[in-house]
């Protein structure tokens, strides 16, 4: 019996519409850029406003007074929860946007299509912390240029003794000199500049070398009319009290830099998760 032979366009037809998704699916991104981009614009609008509410609560929280109001400790503690929580949920809204908005896969397995989708929300983190750090490190920049021209005349004055309104040594170095009422109070610019200088290499050092101490020594015994003996107790006092300050801040940088870790690797991980929710919603939607 003979076969009816098929026209020879109905076969090419069928084969160019069977390999029309493959080669559609090779040539087309994995990534929608759109959804990414706008996640992170989302993601980075909303840290910025909690972060400003964040920061009117514990301005309005914390009294300058003392015992009204927490404590530093308290305040510490409430900043870092408000931090993570930040981060989570703006994290968390960007990543499930980038997912809903994203353009639906077809022809993908389900592995691929949900490592997609983890791989958007975690893209959007990323571009929302770039975001977001370009503009706090903008707006750092203008209050700094702001300030610096306001203390413009300060920065001047102190032109000829080598210390800025900023120098976190500066305080020690006035307690350093302060007269005890037995002697004048002088104010000598380049003297004080030598000290602040000798002051904070010796703390960069971690002690004072000999030569530098009975220096130090010499001149508060000048300053001050104290003797000898009591200048080197008072350089060794207010070096330790220096030292103190400088490790106390030491250690609260790295507790809010380990903080600041764990709030940032909070946001990846919400925003990641978010994101394959917002794929899996936006899959389930039928035309």
């Amino acid at each position: 019996m003979q076969q009816a032979a098929i026209p020879l366009p109905v076969i090419d037809r069928q084969t160019m519409l069977a390999e029309v998704p493959a080669r559609n699916e090779a040539h087309s991104s994995g990534v929608s850029w759109a959804a990414v981009i706008g996640g992170a614009f989302v993601s980075a609008s909303l840290a910025l406003i909690l972060l400003a509410l964040g920061t009117g609560l514990g301005f309005s929280a914390v009294s300058p007074w003392s015992n009204l109001g927490p404590t530093a400790s308290t305040v510490g503690k409430g900043a870092i929860i408000w931090l993570i929580v930040t981060q989570v949920l703006a994290s968390a809204l960007g990543g499930y946007l980038a997912g809903r908005l994203r353009t639906k896969w077809t022809h993908i397995h389900t592995d691929e299509v949900y490592f997609r989708d983890t791989a958007h929300g975690f893209m959007v983190w990323a571009v929302g912390m770039v975001i977001t750090a370009a503009f706090l490190t903008s707006a750092a920049a203008t209050f700094a240029g702001g300030a610096a021209q306001r203390n413009s005349s300060t920065t001047a004055a102190n032109a000829g003794t080598g210390e800025t309104a900023l120098n976190p040594d500066a305080y020690f170095v006035d307690t350093l000199l302060r007269a005890n009422g037995s002697a004048a109070d002088r104010n000598d610019a380049a003297e004080r500049g030598e000290v602040s200088r000798t002051f904070a290499r010796a703390l960069s050092q971690g002690a004072i070398p000999p030569a530098d101490n009975a220096y130090l020594a010499q001149v508060v015994s000048a300053r001050t009319g104290m003797n000898q003996s009591d200048a080197e107790k008072r350089v060794s006092s207010v070096f330790e009290e220096a030292q103190q300050s400088a490790d106390a801040a030491r250690k609260a940088l790295a507790h809010f830099s380990l903080w600041l870790f764990v709030a940032l690797l909070s946001g990846a991980f919400c925003a990641s998760y978010a994101g394959t929710i917002g794929g899996r919603q936006r899959d389930r939607v039928m035309a």
